[in-house]
């Protein structure tokens, strides 16, 4: 759940979620599926998958 809240957090939010991916807060399995959930989204731009 807590990573299918960031992921949705980045596509309506990106400036102020972005941090937590970059500094790595998020427990390490929450931080990876995370960025799957992420890159999966119709919602992520192509250049911020490929910034992930």
């Amino acid at each position: 759940m807590q990573a299918w809240f960031f992921a949705t957090a980045l596509a309506k939010q990106w400036d102020a979620t972005l941090p937590y991916i970059e500094q790595h807060r998020l427990h390490p399995w929450t931080h990876n599926k995370t960025i799957q959930k992420a890159i999966e989204s119709y919602r992520i731009t192509d250049e911020h998958k490929a910034l992930l």
